[in-house]
């Protein structure tokens, strides 16, 4: 059977609030972009990794270790209408949206989210793991959380501890929400044609303004853990684990 085209789309830009530079910034001697730009070139399901950039400081970085880079817009409001105009050119039909803020993420997961998503007839995918409640990542609003329904497709993501714990019996343990959707090509068109929704502007998550329109998103999950990259702090957790 002929193997369903699919390009992984890394966005990545210089300015951010709590950690400007951020994909320059040094992970055990090399650029945390390039340690994303190799581990998405691992997963065999992808055909072809591509960075997407405003800022000629990343794409200067990206060709110095020989990645494909696309200059995209400065006026896009996520990371997922950037990468629509990356792949403009391409007839690639899964897409797949790897954060450049997650150097450990895992190739067989980007692989078996792919699979997920061709298979299923959910217009987009991503992945969760589950955290304890009582753990910081529960606490931390830099951690997204995701709740699902009995077919295994996101009711809602929050930064908030969701879903809250009333009587004591914790019969329902929160999951993390990990930096890494899929999207099929027809689907990513009509996404970027909608405004930002409500929610989306509320909690700072793109992925809103699909749950607002009533997409269907599957969700995978998954044991393995995967840290990303929010203060400067969070590189000591990156290079404690690659040791």
């Amino acid at each position: 059977m002929k193997k369903t085209k699919t390009i992984a789309v890394i966005p990545a830009r210089y300015g951010s609030t709590r950690f400007p530079g951020k994909p320059l910034a040094l992970i055990a001697g090399k650029p945390m972009i390039q340690h994303v730009y190799e581990k998405a070139q691992q997963a065999k399901q992808i055909n072809e990794v591509i960075v997407a950039t405003d800022d000629d400081r990343i794409k200067d970085c990206v060709e110095s270790f020989g990645g494909k880079i696309v200059m995209t817009a400065e006026s896009h409001p996520s990371g997922t209408d950037r990468i629509a105009e990356a792949v403009e050119k391409s007839d690639a039909k899964i897409i797949v949206n790897i954060q450049g803020d997650e150097p450990l993420i895992s190739p067989k997961i980007i692989d078996q989210l792919v699979c997920a998503t061709i298979k299923s007839n959910a217009q987009m995918g991503t992945v969760a793991v589950p955290i304890q409640r009582s753990s910081n990542e529960a606490q931390d609003p830099n951690i997204v959380k995701v709740i699902t329904n009995s077919d295994g497709y996101a009711i809602y993501f929050s930064r908030s501890l969701i879903p809250f714990m009333r009587d004591g019996a914790d019969d329902c343990p929160p999951m993390k929400h990990w930096g890494l959707y899929s999207y099929k090509r027809n689907f990513l068109e009509k996404f970027v044609s909608w405004e930002q929704s409500s929610l989306e502007k509320c909690e700072k998550l793109e992925q809103l303004r699909a749950v607002e329109h009533g997409v269907k998103i599957l969700v995978i999950k998954t044991d393995k853990q995967t840290y990303g990259v929010d203060t400067p702090e969070d590189i000591l957790k990156v290079e404690a684990e690659l040791q």
